[in-house]
């Protein structure tokens, strides 16, 4: 299983760092969770298109986190021989979601349509909502959907996909509760998403201030992959931007609660397990 983070970034917009969205390859199936901002050329850069997708899994429906799922249903439509179609896992409000999002995109279809011979319908989306509890079988792998607390945003899940023995865990965006810990149990891989509270709170935003109290930091990421069993905890989506050469400064905050690897990637980070 190889765990790679297509987008490390957050809502801050950073020329580096594209937006939250992390590509598991487990045997044959390819699943993309979340679609933040430049996910498709992230896909790119790790070599899969979006045709090669087994399926798209939401974590939940905060717009950077599924900003760029438009560009993920026009390019896997339009590069499809065929009618393909692309399957959605998320969230209650998922098919709301891409109900709204067929509409936006329904006159670049009809123009499509017009040029192209081979285009003879507009895009195919297989929407799926689950909730905690639920299991799914893709292409070999099995996921299973856990909740997460991301209050007020509800519903939020985060999903454990497991392949031949190898288990990562997907939290998204969150603070810790007993949901995660099942979530993470024993897993060898533990993706979650972090702030630092003291340098959020050094930019002078009092919205910015507001996320402090609905995401994870670095330390409680640690102390969730600790009493989970988790062997190697890998940080994303990193609020604010996490600066080139604050490294260690990141790391050292997660190893005084973790004694296991801990992997703070760029984009286009893999991590196998």
């Amino acid at each position: 299983m190889d765990v790679t983070l297509l987008g490390t970034g957050s809502p801050l917009p950073n020329p580096d760092r594209a937006g939250p969205a992390t590509l598991v390859r487990a045997g044959s199936a390819i699943l993309l969770v979340d679609c933040g901002r430049g996910v498709v050329m992230r896909l790119a850069g790790a070599g899969v298109f979006p045709g090669f997708l087994t399926a798209v899994l939401l974590t939940h429906l905060h717009s950077d986190h599924i900003s760029d799922l438009n560009d993920i249903v026009t390019s896997h439509w339009v590069m499809s021989p065929g009618p393909t179609p692309l399957r959605v896992i998320g969230p209650t409000g998922t098919q709301r979601v891409v109900d709204g999002l067929l509409a936006m995109l329904a006159l670049d279809a009809e123009y499509r349509i017009a040029h192209h011979e081979s285009l003879t319908q507009g895009p195919l989306v297989e929407v799926t909502e689950v909730e905690p509890g639920d299991t799914l079988g893709l292409a070999g792998a099995q996921v299973s959907v856990h909740r997460t607390d991301h209050r007020p945003v509800a519903p939020t899940v985060g999903f454990r996909i497991e392949h031949e023995g190898a288990v990562a865990a997907l939290a998204g965006d969150g603070v810790p509760c007993d949901e995660l810990d099942e979530l993470c149990r024993d897993a060898d891989l533990y993706v979650q998403t972090v702030i630092r509270p003291e340098l959020v709170l050094a930019v002078p935003n009092p919205r910015l201030h507001d996320i402090l109290d609905y995401h994870s930091t670095v330390e409680q990421a640690a102390q969730t992959a600790t009493r989970a069993g988790v062997k190697t905890l890998v940080l994303t989506h990193y609020v604010p931007p996490m600066a080139p050469g604050d490294e260690e400064a990141w790391r050292a905050l997660a190893a005084a609660h973790f004694s296991g690897p801990i992997v703070l990637g760029d984009d286009l980070t893999t991590v196998s397990a």
